[in-house]
């Protein structure tokens, strides 16, 4: 069978900039999938292309053997700015998804299966909040349940978590793995952070840095579940694999050193010698030495 998700030597340019290069990845059902990266290296442009919302410009992008047309119910997106509409609740952004999706569903079915979601997210007394009314953390959490409530195959997190605090992007690291166990749909998180995706993922894979960002060599995290983040600190196995992906981040798949062409001449400036009496300094008129013209503005003169 062919991967759930696959990208064959895929490129992505705008404006003439390469972006990414030569891309080659392949996501297996059920799997749990980590890409990290610089910010700025093409990460949201990758889970873009995955989503359906850009096409490449060479290669190919597929799921289950078919290439990749456009967005699609089958893929839920977590974006990491919530996306929400700011005048509807947290039950109407998840139902104004649902009903796209489910429209043969009586409106009772359909509101069960929003209140389904929005307790499995832990939303229960906020569901008639607006989210200017809502954290950070709680509006992610709707972005999430709106996504899953969707029922996807697969799941795309783009840096969803990077903008929270520590403590509720914890909280929200366990919720996603949570999710996960329970319903075993397919996910590619991107984020910034390698513990997270250590943590969280069956793989993890760096991409480096742009312009013309590929993907560098896959780790498998073969780390007992369920993990726990303050005795991962100590997991020599954590610790290696953290060690593996950084070393390419700052090695092979670094920014590239910058080198100077030219050879920069610096101008002969000797040091002000502070031992030297200093000269009092006047904040009153500067005075008009001999010789010098003293300048008058005639359009002030009555």
């Amino acid at each position: 069978m062919p991967p759930l998700l696959e990208l064959s030597g895929v490129s992505k340019s705008f404006g003439g900039a390469s972006v990414l290069r030569d891309i080659d990845l392949a996501v297996e059902d059920g799997e749990f999938l980590a890409i990290v990266g610089y910010s700025g290296a093409g990460k949201t442009t990758l889970i873009s292309l995955l989503a359906g919302l850009l096409k490449p410009d060479a290669g190919t992008a597929k799921m289950n053997g078919v290439e990749i047309s456009g967005p699609g119910p089958e893929r839920g997106i977590v974006f990491q700015n919530y996306s929400l509409l700011p005048w509807l609740t947290v039950s109407e952004n998840i139902a104004l998804a649902v009903e796209q999706v489910f429209p043969e569903k009586t409106a009772a079915e359909r509101a069960a299966h929003v209140e389904k979601y929005v307790k499995m997210v832990g939303l229960t007394h906020a569901e008639s909040r607006r989210p200017a009314e809502l954290s950070g953390g709680m509006r992610q959490r709707v972005s999430v349940a709106r996504a899953l409530a969707m029922n996807p195959k697969t799941l795309l997190l783009d840096e969803p978590l990077s903008a929270l605090d520590a403590l509720t992007r914890a909280t929200l690291q366990d919720e996603i793995e949570k999710i996960w166990e329970q319903d075993r749909k397919t996910v590619v998180l991107i984020t910034n952070s390698v513990d997270e995706g250590i943590l969280l993922a069956d793989r993890i894979i760096p991409l480096t840095a742009g312009p013309g960002a590929t993907l560098g060599p896959a780790v498998k995290i073969d780390i007992e579940r369920p993990r726990n983040r303050l005795a991962l600190n100590s997991d020599p196995r954590f610790k290696a694999i953290r060690q593996e992906v950084i070393e390419y981040l700052l090695g092979p798949g670094g920014r590239p050193k910058v080198t100077l062409a030219k050879k920069l001449t610096l101008p002969e400036i000797e040091p002000e010698d502070l031992s030297l009496p200093r000269k009092p300094f006047s904040f009153g008129r500067k005075p008009i030495r001999l010789g010098e013209k003293k300048m008058v503005r005639t359009d002030l003169v009555p």
